[in-house]
């Protein structure tokens, strides 16, 4: 039987990160460390790398989100990148959207075990969600799926002229360019590739922004986003 892989100390620039929270951000990766590895949310392999490949990685991608706005983090699996976005946002109101039990289950102890008020678990697929959880200004992912078929699940959560932020690695620019015609039919009015983390992270993170307009999902879901928005209406006036 492999020995486990040992959680390495948080390096310094954690400290000046996660500031106040730095605790939880501590225990956030020992939960990672254990539970996480233990329920198959992450590999083995991944704990001698979880400050800088995870949880730094994912922490700077609160360079690029507004003050004071909804979040929803699709596929949040561990809680990639929304918990550590959480730790050093708490101006913001974080959706963590994720199908699966076991997911959902690891991630409701984590937001309770560190007091993340300012955090919600929705279990779903983000396309069966329309509907039931409110439009958001942002739509986090982190390798959840190409970035043609993630736009078809995050851009129709968003509010008018929302935006998705989308950490990638080295294939950014190329799937940004295959997923361009996509991104049009779905209501994307804007794109760019964002290197956020200097002096955090080495290689700087990467983040693909898609900003809508008016229309988050383009016709394909103006009618479906209109008949949720009516039966929310009426079971309200219930």
């Amino acid at each position: 039987m492999t020995e486990a892989a040992e959680l390495p100390p948080a390096p310094e620039v954690a400290r000046e990160v996660f500031g106040d929270r730095f605790d939880d951000a501590v225990r956030y990766a020992e939960l990672l460390a254990e539970a996480g590895v233990q329920r198959g949310l992450i590999g083995p392999r991944e704990v001698p790398r979880l400050w800088e490949r995870h949880l730094l990685n994912c922490a700077v991608l609160s360079e690029v989100v507004p003050e004071g706005v909804t979040v929803c983090d699709v596929g949040s699996g561990a809680g990639l990148p929304g918990i550590p976005l959480a730790l050093v946002r708490e101006d913001l109101k974080i959706t963590l959207l994720e199908p699966l039990l076991r997911r959902t289950n690891f991630l409701t102890e984590v937001v309770e075990l560190l007091g993340l008020d300012h955090v919600t678990v929705a279990r779903g697929r983000a396309e069966e969600v329309m509907g039931k959880v409110p439009p958001v200004h942002v739509v986090t992912a982190r390798a959840v799926a190409p970035l043609d078929r993630l736009a078809t699940w995050g851009i129709p959560l968003l509010r008018p002229y929302g935006e998705m932020l989308a950490l990638k690695g080295d294939t950014a620019e190329e799937e940004l360019k295959s997923a361009s015609t996509a991104l049009s039919k779905l209501g994307a009015v804007g794109t760019s590739i964002l290197h956020v983390g200097e002096g955090v992270v080495d290689p700087l993170s990467t983040v693909v922004r898609v900003e809508v307009g008016e229309s988050p999902g383009g016709v394909r879901f103006a009618a479906k986003r209109a008949k949720a928005a009516r039966t929310s209406r009426t079971r309200r006036r219930r």
